[in-house]
């Protein structure tokens, strides 16, 4: 009997599929016919057939998995996102800013750091929610109605004088301010200081023979106390409007020194000829620095027929009867609308003057208060004259008494009553005071 036996290479699907005939045994011996072999048929496998099972194959159907289950096609970054950051990133070496489209550039300064060097951000940024963050990052407290509504002009005048509060003469290099001016000469306006720094005073160091026979050291010269120099800071500031400086040192503690707190002669002359060339000037202040008579009139010396000079502030200083005057003729040649002499010694010191006539003027509250402030301590005054001058009823009366006073003393040295009546008049002779 033949038996066919048939061969299927299901997991190769190059092999075929052979049928043979068996040599016919009888017995278990083996037959002497020689075997008749079949030409071999060779069938393919169906395409159905190649893999009947899904898991006959696993490696054909393995599939990449990426680490993150998350992601997907869906959250792969825009090209222009990528471009984006990468100008964030190289911001500082590559400033590309202006020639992105209006939505990109937003996105870009969104995400700027705010301690990028000012050579770079001064004159190329001048979007103000990137200068209210640089202003935040620097300051806890920010008035930004102080100046002028505007954060980039904020940033640059409190960063202009944080510099100048801590400039030490001798020692701190003038470059740190003047390299500012082209980068902030657009957008000061106010520079308000309230410490000058002096030089730093190292105690002298007498060498074997250089001290006198006496033992004194009285002949020594006396070490330099000018302070900061702002004649080619003003001059590099076009647009500065308003200039206030205390000449003062803080929190000085245990190293108080009165000659910490001198404004010079020198720091009086640079400021004289710095505040006269500024035409763009319109407020200066000049307060708490012990600014005396002299000092003061070569001051106000400087500021006549100054174009645009509005309001000019020396309270709180050492100004006498002369330094008055001299402002008094400052009155006559600028455009001056505000005087301040509040605090100071005008009228208290005086030992002549005995009648004052400001009738026709417009003194106001404040200057009735100041007119007040200034016959507190005088002794000779004996005739206010303010007819015509809107001055507060209750100066009227306060200024009244004080007269009165002084008249009653003036009468107790002379002995001789009617010749030293005196009078204020205010709004009218029937408003008389006597």
């Amino acid at each position: 009997m033949q038996d066919t036996v048939t061969t299927s290479a299901l997991l190769d699907p190059s092999h075929s599929s052979v049928s043979t005939q068996d040599k016919s045994s009888t017995g278990g011996h083996t037959s002497s016919t020689s075997p008749q072999l079949s030409k071999p048929s060779i069938t393919p496998v169906p395409a159905k057939s190649r893999n009947p099972h899904p898991r006959a194959n696993i490696r054909r159907m393995r599939r990449i998995i990426a680490e993150d289950p998350e992601w997907s096609l869906a959250i792969v970054p825009l090209l222009t996102e990528l471009c984006i950051q990468h100008i964030i990133r190289n911001f500082q070496k590559n400033p590309i800013l202006k020639q992105m489209l209006p939505e990109h550039q937003q996105k870009v300064l969104n995400h700027l750091s705010p301690d990028l060097p000012l050579a770079v951000t001064a004159n190329l940024i001048d979007n103000e929610n990137y200068w209210l963050r640089c202003c935040m990052h620097r300051w806890p407290v920010c008035h930004v109605a102080h100046h002028g509504g505007s954060w980039k002009r904020m940033f640059f005048e409190r960063h202009l004088e944080n510099l100048l509060k801590h400039f030490i003469p001798g020692t701190t290099d003038p470059a740190v301010i003047l390299d500012l001016l082209p980068l902030c000469r657009n957008y000061v306006r106010r520079v308000h200081v309230d410490q000058f720094l002096p030089p730093v005073q190292l105690p002298a160091q007498l060498r074997p023979g250089d001290q006198s026979d006496s033992g004194s050291e009285g002949e020594m010269e006396e070490p330099t106390v000018d302070h900061y120099q702002l004649g080619d800071l003003v001059a590099g500031l076009s647009h500065l409007e308003e200039l206030d400086l205390v000449y003062d040192v803080k929190d000085c503690g245990m190293n108080f020194e009165w000659n910490l707190f001198l404004f010079t002669y020198r720091d009086c002359l640079s400021l004289a000829a710095a505040i006269k060339a500024c035409h763009t000037l319109k407020i200066f202040k000049l307060t708490r620095s012990k600014v005396d008579d002299d000092k003061a009139r070569i001051i106000i010396r400087s500021l006549l027929d100054h174009p645009v000079l509005e309001e000019l502030d020396l309270s709180q200083n050492l100004i006498g009867d002369r330094g008055a005057r001299g402002a008094a003729k400052l009155l006559s040649h600028s455009r001056l609308r505000v005087l301040n002499l509040a605090n100071n010694q005008v009228l208290a010191i005086n030992t002549t003057l005995t009648s004052i006539n400001l009738s026709c003027n417009h003194i106001g509250l404040d200057g009735g208060k100041q007119l007040l402030e200034g016959m507190s301590d005088n002794k000779t005054l004996l005739e206010f004259d303010l007819r015509l001058s809107d001055v507060a009823q209750e100066s009227e009366y306060l200024i009244g008494q004080a007269l009165y006073a002084n008249q009653e003393a003036a009468r107790q040295r002379a002995l001789n009553p009617s010749h030293f009546m005196s009078t204020i008049t205010a709004n009218g002779p029937e408003n008389s005071v006597g």
